[in-house]
């Protein structure tokens, strides 16, 4: 069975998504519990001219409801290694852990979002439901990380569609998902697709 195939039966399962235009792919290994997820994941890219030579591992822990609770990535490129780690606390706000500690409630956002990861469109998708009924224009705060330097701020991806194919407004541009029964996601035109 290829990873684009995964059901009910198949968790836990490893995901990989190559890259359409760029030397990039991702792998993660996901266990999920209801709307739980629990996710350890890696990026790897080749230089291009939308980035450097790097790699990035990523941890990633929902509550039952499907907000992220936590989420640690460790990046590297030739000059050296960083790290970040975001949490959000029982007040809702999160705290970031990096070169500048900071504490924000990023615009009341529930999920985070890591550039380039396919994986990552998932959270909000699976948490929401989108991919049981159809999401008409949902505006959706998230905790936006960069790749590879770890910056953390906030945005709101927009999502219009469903419950297979969605339209994505981000701050990477306007690109169609799309997603299996369970909400993953197979596709993400002009960057990658799931093998």
């Amino acid at each position: 069975m290829s990873s684009a195939d995964v059901s009910g039966s198949s968790w836990p399962a490893v995901l990989t998504w190559r890259a359409l235009e760029a030397p990039r792919m991702e792998s993660v290994r996901v266990q999920i519990n209801g709307k739980r997820i629990k996710a350890a994941g890696r990026i790897i890219a080749g230089a291009c001219d939308e980035h450097p030579a790097f790699s990035a591992s990523y941890d990633l822990v929902t509550d039952e409801s499907g907000v992220t609770k936590r989420l640690s990535v460790r990046s590297a490129v030739a000059a050296g290694e960083s790290q970040i780690s975001i949490s959000r606390d029982s007040q809702g706000f999160w705290l970031i852990d990096s070169a500048s500690p900071t504490r924000s409630d990023f615009d009341g956002a529930l999920d985070t979002e890591l550039v380039w990861s396919p994986f990552f469109n998932t959270l909000a998708i699976r948490r929401l439901g989108f991919h049981s009924a159809d999401a008409s224009d949902q505006q959706v705060p998230v905790v936006y990380v960069g790749l590879p330097d770890l910056t953390a701020r906030a945005e709101t991806l927009s999502y219009r569609g469903g419950p297979t194919e969605f339209e994505v407004d981000s701050p990477m541009g306007h690109s169609k998902v799309t997603v299996d029964s369970e909400g993953f996601v197979v596709g993400y035109d002009g960057m990658a697709h799931r093998i």
